[in-house]
């Protein structure tokens, strides 16, 4: 059994086709305050009922709906008397299932386009009668199920907008969750609070209070064990279960010796000595860098680092319940909603992203734990917000991304401890003039990399030959895309001077302008 909330009255259950944008279509929903779902298209109608949504959305998807083998929902949830959305791709399929009909378009729309609206709809109150859209279909509706009517129409399309309101239908052949089109949240609060009528609950304040209510249920008077990085994630799954049920939570903290300068106190003082959570600290530092000794292989790094953390993990779990039998009976993990999303197997979708998430499942399975996932309703935004109302500082709630194998894979080559000092101080230069600067909260990362590489220098009148350290800032959204920071030459010329003059072994810095792709953010 995983925690999962008891969510307010009120959702809207969205059906994934496919799109590259249904978790976007998610969370703008929860930007309007109200909870969502998403459920793979093979969800039956019944299923959809037992969930009870206020609104039902349909969301787009690469097929074509004439295609073999497109993806089909279960045509129940026309009868439920629940009001829905289609988009792009659910727009022709709710066409094609009520009689219209759907054709392949002359011309493809991609990219901006211009909707003509009538203002009298309920899913265009008080926006202007035209409005600035983004398209990427390939085919358009040609003729409207009986008792739809077109409220919108763009110069390719007449049909660019079509409801029935009678059953509270509407379906729309652009993208209104997308940040192109700059109307579009509105759109979607409009079907939200106006045609599904569902109120504005969702609040991570109110999320807190349930969370910790089921917490405090499932736990009953056992112990609960977490396994704290200090990342924003566990962190605020370790303060959340903390104020659900405190000192019936402990963490294990292992320290691999690849982290970052002073991490280890930094994270005992927040969680052992501000917020008063029970704590137990693991130097397995020799043993992760004797594994790693003569490792090239990035691959090979990460597989002997995650495989070396679940066996510390484990002994130290082991050590916890053989003190206290059958009391820990718990282990809490930060699994976030994209985690639980990209882990189910949507049969049939044919954009769907199939993994095995390193939280969703393989550890607790070995160590016949009964899992614990505050977390897993929760997009990244929400995790900050949770974490905010929970106290936590601003230098953990927004935390830059910090890799899994830690700085072996900010070392190119082989791991020695002398090299791992020169990018733990060059890495804390980083971080210090960022934060100095203002820019550590505008960027996605900052960070330094320990090249394989040795050059020619001159200091203090004498030749060197030492190492070089590259420095990378990138911007992102998400970490799937990125491009590299214009930042400020002075705050460059200052953490360049610090670094050759602070880290010994360093006489070069270099600074990486190439975006991913076709690079990637971390170097291995």
């Amino acid at each position: 059994m995983s925690v999962s909330s008891s969510t307010p009255e009120d959702k809207i259950v969205i059906l994934d086709f496919g799109s590259q944008y249904t978790q976007v279509i998610a969370r703008r929903i929860r930007e309007c305050h109200v909870y969502s779902e998403i459920v793979p298209f093979t969800t039956s109608a019944a299923q959809i009922k037992k969930l009870a949504p206020k609104g039902i959305i349909l969301s787009g998807g690469p097929a074509s709906v004439y295609a073999k083998g497109a993806p089909k929902a279960d045509k129940g949830i026309y009868k439920l008397g629940i009001p829905i959305l289609g988009i792009c791709y659910g727009m022709q399929l709710v066409s094609r299932d009520l009689g219209g009909q759907v054709e392949r378009s002359a011309r493809r729309e991609y990219g901006p386009g211009s909707l003509k609206v009538d203002r009298r709809s309920d899913l265009f109150h008080d926006l202007p009668a035209t409005l600035d859209v983004w398209n990427s279909h390939g085919d358009k509706v040609t003729k409207m199920p009986e008792g739809f009517r077109a409220i919108g129409k763009t110069e390719n399309s007449p049909h660019a907008v079509i409801a029935d309101p009678k059953r509270k239908i509407f379906c729309l052949q652009f993208h209104p969750e997308v940040a192109h089109t700059p109307k579009g949240k509105e759109i979607i609060q409009n079907f939200v609070h106006r045609i599904a009528g569902c109120k504005p609950s969702w609040t991570m304040g109110s999320f807190i209070e349930r969370i910790c209510q089921q917490i405090r249920e499932q736990v009953g008077d056992g112990q609960v064990i977490l396994g704290l990085s200090g990342g924003v994630d566990s962190s605020v799954a370790a303060a959340l279960i903390h104020k659900a049920i405190g000192d019936q939570l402990i963490c294990i903290f292992v320290d691999n010796g690849l982290l970052r300068a002073r991490e280890t106190a930094a994270v005992e003082k927040l969680f052992r000595d501000n917020f008063h959570i029970r704590m137990k600290t693991v130097d397995a530092s020799a043993i992760f860098l004797k594994k790693l000794k003569g490792v090239t292989d990035p691959e090979k790094k990460r597989k002997i680092i995650g495989n070396e953390f679940i066996k510390v993990f484990e002994a130290a779990a082991r050590d916890l319940k053989k003190s206290s039998p059958g009391k820990y009976r718990f282990l809490a993990q930060g699994t976030l909603y994209p985690d639980v999303i990209e882990s189910v197997s949507i049969s049939g979708n044919p954009a769907a992203l199939i993994k095995s998430h390193h939280n969703v499942g393989g550890l607790p399975e070995r160590m016949k734990f009964e899992l614990v996932e505050p977390l897993r309703q929760l997009f990244k935004d929400e995790v900050r917000e949770v974490g905010t109302e929970l106290g936590l500082p601003k230098e953990v709630v927004h935390r830059q991304p910090f890799p899994g194998p830690g700085l072996a894979v900010r070392v190119l080559g082989d791991i020695t401890e002398e090299k791992l000092r020169m990018v733990r101080e060059a890495d804390a230069v980083v971080l210090e003039e960022m934060k100095a600067s203002g820019w550590y909260y505008k960027v996605w990362q900052s960070f330094a990399v320990l090249l394989p590489v040795r050059s020619v220098g001159v200091m203090g009148d004498e030749r060197t030959y030492e190492n070089t350290i590259a420095l990378r800032v990138v911007e992102s959204r998400d970490g799937m895309t990125a491009d590299w920071v214009r930042v400020p030459y002075d705050i460059l010329a200052r953490i360049s001077t610090r670094i050759i003059n602070e880290v010994d072994g360093v006489n070069r810095v270099c600074y990486d302008i190439s975006s991913k792709p076709p690079a990637t953010i971390e170097w291995e």
